[in-house]
């Protein structure tokens, strides 16, 4: 995987082969920092990344300047990767293990965008459980929004809060918002 764009342009990262993840690629990561640059300034906002994996999402927006950044997963092997990751190259990252259902019951504070990337043979459910609890107990702040990463065969329109889906190659972002 690689950093597309900011501070940390062009910065190649290998993640050990044994992690159970499916980075975003390139191409799809791009075309969703395009969408996500026309409405907030990077370095003003606060971000919440769950199902975080290698960190690849987190790592963008530290490239592109956003200083207040949670990623959230429950695997061990990813969190130490993004450690690791953000030790070699002086990133702030707050880093949290946690099931992700679980941290949002629990969470207090607000983000501007949360970026989910589940599994992507989770259940239609699974995927709604998302939205539901961010809305619910008010995680974004004002004009924030939620997107989630998912199989362009998963469709999330039947959630109150959804907004659009922008699909690219094999995968699918919907974006919610109140």
């Amino acid at each position: 995987m690689r950093i597309i764009s900011g501070k940390y342009k062009g910065k190649r990262l290998t993640a050990p082969k044994k992690l159970p993840v499916r980075p975003t690629t390139d191409m799809a990561k791009e075309a969703l920092f395009n969408i996500i640059n026309n409405s907030y300034n990077f370095s003003n906002i606060t971000v919440l990344d769950l199902f975080t994996g290698t960190g690849n999402i987190s790592y963008e927006f530290i490239s592109r300047g956003t200083e207040n950044i949670t990623a959230v997963d429950s695997h061990y092997g990813c969190l130490g990767y993004i450690k690791s990751v953000a030790k070699e190259l002086d990133f702030s990252i707050e880093i949290v293990k946690s099931d992700v259902y679980s941290y949002l019951e629990k969470v207090k504070h607000k983000a501007d965008i949360i970026f989910a990337d589940p599994p992507y043979d989770f259940t239609d459910d699974q995927f709604l459980k998302i939205p539901s609890l961010v809305f619910e107990n008010d995680l974004l702040n004002k004009d924030g929004i939620l997107i989630i990463e998912h199989s362009k065969h998963t469709s999330l329109e039947k959630s109150p809060y959804f907004s659009n889906a922008r699909k690219y190659g094999g995968s699918t972002f919907s974006f919610f918002e109140k």
